[in-house]
């Protein structure tokens, strides 16, 4: 697996993917998990990485497990 970069921009990717899934804002996202949008937009984009709370937070308002999302990150993370 790779460095810290690599698996914040990974996290991205896949926060990203998962909420265009849902079909969901990066605004209704964050309503949804109690952050601000802005917060959405920099995890998504690498910039920010959550905590594990955060990471809970964005798994139930994306109505998945939070290991789901993580094993996600993983599986992308290996094949790079």
């Amino acid at each position: 697996m790779g460095g810290g970069v690599e698996v914040s921009l990974e996290f991205g990717r896949v926060l990203r993917r998962l909420r265009l899934a849902a079909g969901l804002t990066q605004e209704q996202l964050g309503q949804e998990a109690g952050l601000q949008r802005n917060y959405v937009s920099l995890m998504e984009r690498g910039v920010n990485q959550p905590t594990i709370t955060t990471i809970f937070k964005l798994a139930t308002a994306l109505n998945i497990s939070a290991s789901e999302m993580i094993t996600e990150v993983e599986k992308n993370c290996i094949k790079h």
